[in-house]
């Protein structure tokens, strides 16, 4: 519910085509890694490298693409619909 309210917070001005897909993206990327300190990881897989389990490992490439659509889509700037 927190990532609804801030997104639609955002999305309420105008913004390039792809900025709220990738705030989205970033946000439910931050929101899951965090989530996921407080889950107990996967029997079968534990925790691996540097102590982190699968669903935040996961979540970094999510992140990343977010911060990347956000930024790439703010660059290309207003298009028509």
């Amino acid at each position: 519910l927190l990532l609804f309210l801030l997104l639609w917070l955002y999305a309420r001005k105008p913004r390039a085509t792809g900025q709220v897909s990738g705030a989205f993206l970033f946000g439910y990327g931050v929101f899951r890694f965090i989530a996921e300190f407080f889950r107990e990881p996967d029997a079968f897989l534990g925790l691996l490298s540097l102590g982190m389990s699968m669903g935040q490992w996961l979540s970094l490439p999510m992140i990343a693409a977010g911060a990347l659509l956000w930024w790439w889509s703010g660059r290309r700037g207003m298009r028509p619909a």
